[in-house]
């Protein structure tokens, strides 16, 4: 028999462990799992399993992101207007909703829920600004549905607050409610008329981009959480390098860029173990009911990649990333033309070199 490479050995251990701790998890929950309980189910010693995970949050969220649907293309019908684009959307989201039966550990394994796994300010933080990202995203599929309107960020928040207090309540009281009356509920939210203008009060005062003519050496292609396509960043547009603390800062570039131009979102963080796959957890789970719910067309026109090794940070030159960054350029026939860094910066990038065009969803309420 030949012997095993290094390689196949730990990712034999890999796999040992997660399968271990998915069944502690689902037995005890994330509080009161312990590792080395962890170690015994897998055979394996204490540091076994640190050598693989470097923390218990971090083996947590590896267990999550193992079980969730990985990023793939999904050629969805159009919906045929807003009400069943937002009711299909909830119905996909609350599929995840424990089971008859689960016990509340399996059950909140099942919601992939991250209830006090983040205690800290970083943690917190990086939390709320995806779901920041996550309402942006949700609202620029709606933007683009009958009756069209400029923007709905205000309608895919209060979406995702009743989807999310319905995983919450699914946590803390389970079998309250019917997801069915949920789904219906977020059909209602739709009959609202919800002023929604795009007017923060920073941009005005944000400093422009400078102008700069630097070769352009793009890095590798990296997976397009959104599509499930690998995505390049040869194309014309704006690549703008956020913190898991500033992405709400997307929107900015978004709003502001012209006809045509592709905007890369490149998300990145000091902690890319435990933060990072907390974000690509929260994304990767919206992104596929987008994927399930909207055509091709009508999803947001938006790349959004995890940028876990600063590859896209590095080649913009772009140094000593965490979660605070906020840093822009944008790219025209294989030149960066126009550099912005701190708040406000991918505002910036994306008006840089001519005036600001409306795009849908920007200036109307």
């Amino acid at each position: 028999m030949a012997r095993l490479t290094r390689a196949q050995r730990q990712e034999l251990t890999r796999a040992a462990v997660l399968a271990a701790a998915r069944e502690e998890f689902a037995e005890h929950g994330y509080t009161d799992a312990k590792v080395d309980r962890i170690a015994e189910r897998a055979e394996l010693t204490r540091g076994a399993v640190y050598s693989n995970f470097p923390s218990k949050r971090a083996l947590y969220l590896a267990v999550l992101l193992d079980e969730s649907e990985p990023p793939r293309v999904v050629e969805a019908p159009p919906p045929p207007g807003l009400a069943e684009a937002v009711d299909a959307f909830a119905r996909h989201r609350l599929e995840r909703l424990p089971l008859t039966g689960d016990t509340p550990a399996a059950g909140n394994l099942r919601l992939r829920s991250l209830t006090g796994v983040f205690d800290d300010e970083s943690g917190r933080t990086a939390l709320a600004q995806v779901t920041r990202l996550e309402a942006l995203l949700l609202a620029l599929a709606l933007e683009s549905c009958p009756p069209r309107r400029t923007r709905r960020v205000r309608l895919a928040e209060l979406v995702l607050t009743l989807l999310n207090g319905a995983d919450h309540l699914a946590e803390t009281a389970p079998g309250f409610g019917d997801p069915f009356d949920v789904a219906l509920a977020c059909r209602h939210l739709t009959t609202l008329d919800l002023p929604d203008p795009w007017n923060p009060p920073h941009l005005p005062f944000v400093a422009p981009a400078e102008p700069v003519r630097d070769p352009w050496e793009p890095p590798a292609e990296l997976p397009d959480q959104l599509t499930g396509r690998q995505v390049g960043f040869t194309a014309d547009g704006v690549i703008a390098v956020l913190g898991a603390g500033r992405l709400e800062a997307a929107e900015e570039a978004v709003r502001a860029a012209r006809p045509g131009d592709r905007v890369t979102v490149a998300v990145v963080t000091s902690d890319p173990t435990e933060i990072g796959r907390a974000v690509w957890l929260r994304i990767g789970d919206l992104a596929g009911c987008l994927r399930r719910v909207f055509a091709p067309a009508t999803r947001p026109g938006l790349h959004l990649v995890l940028d876990d090794h600063a590859a896209v940070a590095t080649a913009l030159g772009i140094q000593g990333v965490n979660d605070a960054t906020e840093a822009a350029v944008r790219v025209r026939a294989g030149e960066i033309t126009a550099r912005a860094q701190g708040r406000g910066a991918a505002h910036a990038a994306a008006v840089a070199g001519g005036p600001a065009t409306t795009r849908p969803g920007e200036a109307e309420s």
